[in-house]
C-alpha cells in the first residue's frame, strides 16, 4: 500500500488515474487498498462491519478482498466520512412508494469527483462523434427532484454537452412521483424534425414506456433526424408496464426511427459515483450478437476506475463465465462513503463485463452480512 494521508490526496491521485483512462490493474489495486485504509478509519459503521468479518487494512492484499456493504445498508446507516455540517447534497435511492430510501451524502469535493468520473465515460458512449448535442431529458429537472442522482447526472451532462435547445420534459405530481409532460416532449421532438437537428433522448425505461404508449394511443410515429440517439437507464419499479429490454428497444426503433446501433443502456445507482454502459453509439457490426444477428451485444462495462463482479448469493464467491449471480461493484470514485457495494441486482458474467437480468428477491450474500453492526 502507498502512504496516502488524506481524502484530498487520494482524490488528486484518482483524478490522474481517471485522466489516464486506461486499465492498469496494479495502479487500480494500489488506489483501492489506500482508499480502504481511509474508509476503514473514517467511516465508523463500515469499520464495524469489517471488524466483524475480521478484515482490516493490515490483512488485505488485493481489491477483491475489500469487504463490501449491501446497498440496503445505505437505508439504515450513515455510510459517510463527511461531517454532518458539510453534507451539502443527499442522493436518495429510487424505489416503490413507502420504501425507506438509501442515502448517499456528498459535499463539493465528492460531487467534483462524481463529475470527473461521469463526463468522460458518458462522452465515450453517447457523444464520441460530437462535442455538443441537443438533449430531450425525460425526467423532472433538479428543482423538482433534487435528491435524484440520475437527475443530477443528467443536469451535469446538459450543462457540459447540451445545446441551448436542450430541456427536461418530466414533471412531478403532488406525491413527488415522476410524470412525463407529453405536450412538451412531442413539441421538442417535432421541432427537432423540422430543424433536421438530431436529438438525444435520455431517461428511465418507464419514462420511455410512457412516451411510447402515448404515441401508440395517438397512432403516432416520428422519424427523428439521422444521428439521433437514446440512453435508457432501465428500472421500472412498478411505474409502468414492464418490457424486456429487446422489446423496449424495438419499440423505440419503430416509433422514433432510432436504430439499435444508436440506443445505449446505462446502469447506475445512487450509492455509486460511476456508471456502466453497454454500447457505444453507432458501433459497427463487430458488436452484433452472434446468437441473434438482428440484435447487438448488450454487455455492460464500468470505466477503468471501477470493477463489477458477479458473485454467488450462497458463497459470495465469483461465479463462472455465463453464470448468474448478484452484481458487486467496487467504485474508486466513491471516495467519501464506501467503495465496495453489493447490489440487489442479478447479472450474468460476460467476460470483463456483465448483463443485468433483474432484481433479486434473495437475502444478502453471506460475505456481506451486517452482523454485529
Amino acid at each position: 500500500m502507498g502512504s496516502v494521508q488524506s481524502f484530498a490526496e487520494y482524490g488528486s491521485r484518482l483524478r490522474e488515474f481517471i485522466a489516464d483512462s486506461r486499465t492498469d490493474e496494479r495502479a487500480f489495486n494500489e488506489l483501492a487498498l489506500d482508499l480502504f485504509v481511509l474508509q476503514f478509519a473514517h467511516v465508523e459503521p463500515y469499520r464495524r462491519l469489517c471488524e466483524a468479518r475480521r478484515v482490516t487494512p493490515g490483512n488485505v492484499t488485493g481489491w477483491k478482498e475489500i469487504p463490501c456493504v449491501p446497498s440496503a445498508a445505505f437505508k439504515e446507516l450513515e455510510l459517510s466520512s463527511i461531517p454532518i455540517s458539510e453534507r451539502t447534497t443527499e442522493f436518495h435511492s429510487s424505489g416503490t412508494t413507502g420504501q425507506r430510501p438509501g442515502r448517499h451524502f456528498h459535499n463539493a469535493e465528492s460531487l467534483a469527483i462524481y463529475e470527473c468520473s461521469l463526463l468522460p465515460w458518458f462522452k465515450t458512449h453517447l457523444l464520441a462523434d460530437t462535442s455538443r448535442f441537443t438533449f430531450i431529458i425525460l425526467t423532472p429537472s433538479q428543482s423538482l427532484a433534487s435528491r435524484s442522482s440520475l437527475v443530477h447526472m443528467l443536469a451535469i451532462v446538459r450543462r457540459e454537452f447540451g445545446s441551448p435547445e436542450s430541456l427536461f420534459t418530466g414533471r412531478t405530481d403532488a406525491t413527488g412521483a415522476w410524470l412525463l409532460d407529453m405536450n412538451a416532449t412531442l413539441r421538442a421532438l417535432r421541432e427537432s424534425i423540422g430543424a433536421r437537428r438530431p436529438v438525444a433522448l435520455l431517461g428511465t425505461a418507464f419514462s420511455f414506456v410512457h412516451l411510447l404508449d402515448q404515441m401508440a394511443a395517438l397512432r403516432l410515429d416520428l422519424a427523428l433526424p439521422a444521428g439521433s440517439r437514446v440512453m435508457e437507464t432501465g428500472g421500472y419499479k412498478g411505474r409502468s408496464r414492464q418490457l424486456l429490454r429487446s422489446e423496449l428497444h424495438a419499440l423505440i426503433t419503430r416509433r422514433l426511427a432510432i436504430p439499435a446501433s444508436h440506443i445505449v443502456s446505462e446502469y447506475g445507482m445512487s450509492e455509486l459515483s460511476s456508471q456502466a454502459y453497454d454500447h457505444v453509439t453507432g458501433a459497427d457490426a463487430s458488436m452484433v450478437n452472434p446468437c441473434n444477428p438482428s440484435t447487438l451485444q448488450r454487455i455492460l462495462h464500468f470505466p477503468p476506475w471501477a470493477r463489477a463482479r458477479i458473485v454467488s448469493p450462497e458463497t459470495g464467491e465469483e461465479v463462472a463465465e455465463g453464470e448468474t449471480g448478484l452484481i458487486r461493484v467496487l467504485d474508486l470514485a466513491n471516495v467519501w462513503s464506501v467503495m465496495a457495494v453489493q447490489t440487489e441486482d442479478l447479472g450474468v458474467r460476460r467476460g470483463d463485463g456483465f448483463e443485468v437480468i433483474g432484481r433479486a428477491s434473495l437475502a444478502e450474500p453471506r460475505g456481506c452480512s451486517l452482523m454485529n453492526t
